[in-house]
């Protein structure tokens, strides 16, 4: 079984039990981070319709959190259009949100059209996708011209002290164990922070980004640095 396989089997496996380990894990202030990055993004689109497209949508929590704070800045959703090739994961979202849309496929080849998306976001997802720049050039096609790509993710740290080391102590001893406890699947639990360490850090990614033909308009550090918010436009 080939890699990205693995992980979407993965995510199957623990779908059941992922949004209550995802709120005991990360204390809930996960949805906060979530809440101010699509506040930010919706700025720009104040009185406008528009097309959301999450990617890696999972069970469908940032699906809602768009729908929520559209209607708090009123911004007007056409449709919002959930992307995951994990039918486990799907199936839970369909049932917490049955009037999205919802499309089984991968980040890098999502059927969608050209050009028909204003905003495409991705939450602690794209360390998971194998294909990662054939994604972000994915996301550039579906995307209207001038439109936003929106990434909230754990970056690999460059840095050393009292806090890095207790957030990596956190993820590799213990996450593992509450996250399996809930689950029942530890190893599930023992990947996802060694992921972490397998992924990018800040400046590398926003270089991935702009190769992709993106301009990084932000890139915002959570909670020292926990988690990292990357806005990026797409310029060409």
């Amino acid at each position: 079984m080939e890699k990205q396989e693995k992980i979407i089997e993965m995510f199957n496996q623990i779908a059941p039990t992922y949004d209550k380990a995802n709120r005991v894990l990360s204390f809930g202030v996960d949805i906060s981070w979530r809440k101010n990055a699509c506040s930010l993004v919706l700025e720009n689109y104040k009185s406008s319709s528009i097309d959301i497209v999450d990617v890696a949508c999972g069970t469908g929590d940032m699906m809602g959190i768009w729908q929520s704070m559209a209607n708090e800045l009123g911004v007007k959703i056409n449709s919002i259009t959930g992307v995951d090739p994990s039918t486990g994961m799907l199936e839970v979202a369909k049932e917490k949100f049955p009037s999205f849309k919802f499309i089984t496929a991968m980040a890098d080849n999502t059927g969608l059209e050209d050009q028909s998306a204003d905003i495409i976001s991705i939450s602690y997802g794209i360390r998971n996708v194998v294909a990662r720049n054939e994604a972000l050039k994915e996301f550039n096609r579906v995307l209207k011209p001038g439109g936003y790509v929106v990434v909230l993710e754990f970056t690999k740290r460059n840095n050393s002290g009292f806090i890095p080391k207790i957030r990596d102590f956190y993820l590799s001893k213990i996450l593992p164990k509450i996250g399996g406890f809930i689950s029942k699947n530890e190893e599930a639990y023992t990947y996802l922070p060694s992921s972490i360490e397998n992924f990018l850090d800040k400046k590398s990614f926003c270089d991935e980004l702009r190769e992709a033909g993106f301009e990084v308009q932000i890139c915002k550090g959570y909670s020292f640095d926990v988690s990292t918010l990357f806005i990026a436009k797409k310029v060409k």
